[in-house]
């Protein structure tokens, strides 16, 4: 994770873009007390986008606690648990 404050930004923000993009990084512009805005690739917020959705599905959150269960119970899993 990068930290810059937005006059360092400012100066040098192509090598700050370069670093988000190519390397992963997350970039937190400090903007003042308690402000920032958040940088990341388009990637990095993509694979984001997809979890959250992933998780926030109906289906896969009943997959996701009966699977819980079954290990809490120790029970195998059945071919309908694992398969879509």
């Amino acid at each position: 994770m990068l930290i810059a404050n937005i006059s360092d930004f400012r100066k040098d923000i192509k090598s700050y873009l370069d670093k988000v993009s190519k390397n992963f990084e997350t970039l937190i512009i400090n903007r003042g007390k308690d402000q920032g805005i958040v940088i990341m690739s388009l990637d990095e917020y993509n694979a984001l986008v997809a979890t959250n959705h992933e998780l926030s599905s109906r289906k896969n959150e009943a997959r996701l606690d009966s699977a819980i269960e079954k290990l809490k119970s120790k029970q195998s899993f059945s071919k309908d648990l694992i398969e879509d």
